[in-house]
Order: structure tokens, then C-alpha cells, then sequence
């Protein structure tokens, strides 16, 4: 099961229609929880999802409407009982800020640390990359690697079963069977997570030929001043990270000078190339793409 459920949508301050931040990535058997604003733990009962869900954290900064609803999220876990670790990544830079948010949550939880300061891997197939805002922030891309798919019908044509089809996955071939004759390529899937920043090498690189962008949208193109100011994406600046091979682009963190956002993702469209555009609305499941062919 991989979708990405979208628990806010604002950027600085809630509004009637938009809670802050807060996006759970359901990817096979974790539960990654990317910058969980004011309100999150409220936004998960009317997701329908449950703490015991989550495995993951991922902080991209520490201003508030990325991390505020954390010690209410950390609550709930223990509340829950969930015992299965839950890891927590963020900057390195904001380690005193997140260690005063997690003084707040109510004890319990198995929490893991994994402060981050350059780019890289932070866990199996999850990386960082730095972005440009106005105090250290890393976006996250996760990355399932390529494999195999056998082809029952040819394996049985060819006699092999059981151990044997993980030896011929292993070594290529086996007893002159080729690994191409019984199988085809599965090419993994992959996210990216890019949250405040102006446009820079990181966020590009982050959104390479992913089959799922979480971009910010904050400001309309008409107000690129502004984005640059603050350090923030327009909408179509966000729709130009798309254009890099990426399958669906999911627009969020829209201010609140924005009401109707479908402006936003008229522009995000127009430079897009050929990706799918979303403008995410707060409670949205957005299941993942279809598997690309090789």
C-alpha cells in the first residue's frame, strides 16, 4: 500500500479551510510523517490514521508550522502504547529546538535520533539534500531500488522453483537459464519531499525523475518578489522542478493570501512538462502512480 495522505496544507498560520503542515507517506510497511505543523495529531483522527502507523519523522527545519505539532504527535504514541521504534531525523542545526519540543511529549515512545547536517543517506533508500531558506532545511527523497519481476509461467517452463529462483536472481543464470528469459525489469519507485526554499541545486536534485513530488507553493508567480524575499518557491517555480521527469506533482504550503489556489496550479501546470498536477486540499489521499515501465 503507497499513498500519501495530506493532514495540512498552509504555510505560517492555519486558516478555515487549511490546516499547517502535515503529510504521512504510506510506503509498503512504514509510515513516514514529513514536518508535522500545529494541529497534526487532530488532522490524523479525521485522516483516519493511526499513530501506530508512523515509523518515521522527518523534519525538513524547525520553524514552527514544520514541527510545532510534534510533542502532540509523540503524545499520542505513547498514549497508544506503540511500541515499535519510531525514528526521528531533522537538522543537526536544530537539535536544541527539537530536544525542547520533545520535553513536551508525555514519555514513552522509542524514539530515535538521527540529526543530519550535510547531504546523503539517513536511512535504507531515504537521503537528504540541503535546501536554501532562511535557516538550515534538508528536503528528503526516498528511493525504492530496481528489481525483478519472474514470469511464472516461463519459470515453470524452465524447471526452476523454489530456492533456485533466488539463486538465479542472485548469480544472473542457472543451469543456462538467463535471468532475462524468466523475468522482466522493476523499476523502483520513488518520493521526494521539498519543503521552504528558493529554487537551488538541492531541491532539483531531490526532484529528479521521482515519481512523487511534494512541493511548496506559496506564493503566485504575480508575487515573485515576495518568494524571493522569504525565500520560497512560486508556483511555477514548483511546476519547473516537475519538468525534471517527475510522474505527479503535488502542490501545498500555500499562504493564506490564497484562498482559491487554483491559480497556482494553473502556473505550476504550464511548466510542469508532462506531469500530473495536484493541488492538495487538506484530508486528500493521493495514491501513488502507477509503476513506470522500464
Amino acid at each position: 500500500m503507497r499513498e500519501l495522505v495530506i493532514l495540512g496544507t498552509a504555510s505560517q498560520v492555519p486558516t478555515r479551510s487549511r490546516n499547517q503542515n502535515g503529510y504521512l507517506l504510506r510506503w509498503d510497511g512504514e509510515g513516514l510523517l514529513f514536518d508535522p505543523g500545529e494541529g497534526t495529531q487532530r488532522q490524523m483522527i479525521h485522516a483516519g490514521v493511526s499513530a501506530s502507523q508512523i515509523t518515521r519523522i522527518c523534519l525538513t527545519h524547525v520553524h514552527g508550522d514544520h514541527c510545532f505539532g510534534l510533542p502532540g504527535v509523540l503524545s499520542r504514541l505513547a498514549l497508544d502504547g506503540v511500541t515499535h521504534p519510531v525514528h526521528l531525523h531533522y537538522p543537526a542545526s536544530g537539535d536544541e529546538a527539537v530536544r525542547a519540543l520533545l520535553s513536551l511529549a508525555s514519555p514513552g515512545p522509542d524514539l530515535r535520533l538521527h540529526p543530519h547536517g550535510s547531504a546523503g543517506p539517513v536511512a535504507a533508500g531515504l537521503e537528504v539534500e540541503p535546501l536554501r531558506h532562511r535557516i538550515e532545511t534538508f528536503g528528503y527523497r526516498l528511493v525504492e531500488p530496481d528489481s525483478r519481476t519472474f514470469l511464472p509461467d516461463r519459470l515453470a517452463a524452465a524447471g526452476i522453483a523454489g530456492p533456485d529462483v533466488g539463486r538465479l536472481l542472485r548469480d544472473g543464470s542457472l543451469n543456462g537459464v538467463q535471468l532475462d528469459d524468466v523475468s522482466v525489469p522493476r523499476p523502483g519507485q520513488s518520493f521526494a519531499f521539498v519543503m521552504d526554499t528558493a529554487v537551488c541545486p538541492g531541491a532539483e536534485a531531490l526532484a529528479h525523475g521521482v515519481d512523487l513530488l511534494v512541493a511548496e507553493s506559496t506564493f503566485s508567480d504575480d508575487d515573485a518578489g515576495l518568494a524571493t524575499q522569504y525565500r520560497h518557491l512560486t508556483a511555477g517555480q514548483a511546476g519547473a522542478l516537475a519538468s525534471d521527469g517527475v510522474g505527479t506533482l503535488v502542490l501545498t504550503h500555500f499562504s493564506s493570501r490564497y484562498p482559491d489556489v487554483s491559480g497556482l496550479a494553473a502556473q505550476a501546470s504550464a511548466r510542469a512538462g508532462g506531469a500530473a498536477v495536484v493541488a492538495a486540499e487538506d484530508l486528500d489521499r493521493i495514491p501513488f502512480p502507477k509503476r513506470r515501465k522500464e
